[in-house]
C-alpha cells in the first residue's frame, strides 16, 4: 500500500470558489478526491500521447439497413483485430444499432481504428473513451 502524503496548494480565491462549486455539482465529498481524479485523468492522457499500451472503448450508432455499412464496419474491425478485445452489438430498434468495441493496444493503433470507424458513411454517432491498463500508477 502506498503512503499518503499531504501537501498544500495555493489558489486564487475566485478559482477555489469555482472549484468548490464544481465539486458540489459532481458530488465529490472532498477536494482531495477531486484532485486525485484530475491527476489520474492527466496521467491517462499522458499514456495515450506517449503511444503506450492502453485500453479504451469505441461506441457506434448506425442504421444497419444502410447499404454495405455493416460489412465496412466489420472489415475495419478485422483489419484491427489485434487491438480489439471484444465487441457487443445491440439492436436499439428496427433500424438503429449500437456497437461497443473494447480495445487494448498501442494508443496510435486504437485512435486509427476509431477514426476509420467514425468516417464510415452512415455512421450516425461515434464515441471514444480513453482508459489506462493501470500499470503506471
Amino acid at each position: 500500500m502506498s503512503k499518503l502524503v499531504r501537501f498544500g496548494v495555493s489558489l486564487d480565491e475566485d478559482l477555489l470558489n469555482q472549484f468548490d462549486r464544481l465539486l458540489r455539482q459532481k458530488k465529490y465529498t472532498n477536494r482531495s478526491e477531486a484532485i486525485r481524479d484530475l491527476i489520474r485523468e492527466e496521467l491517462v492522457k499522458k499514456e495515450w500521447t506517449e503511444n503506450r499500451e492502453v485500453t479504451g472503448a469505441i461506441t457506434l450508432v448506425y442504421d444497419h439497413h444502410a447499404r454495405e455499412l455493416v460489412t465496412r464496419v466489420l472489415d475495419i474491425q478485422h483489419d484491427y483485430h489485434t487491438c480489439i478485445l471484444s465487441s457487443q452489438h445491440i439492436h436499439l430498434d428496427h433500424h438503429n444499432c449500437f456497437e461497443i468495441i473494447v480495445t487494448r493496444g498501442k494508443s496510435k493503433d486504437i485512435e486509427a481504428l476509431f477514426q476509420k470507424l467514425k468516417a464510415v458513411k452512415n455512421v450516425k454517432h461515434a464515441g471514444f473513451m480513453m482508459a489506462t491498463r493501470g500499470k503506471h500508477f
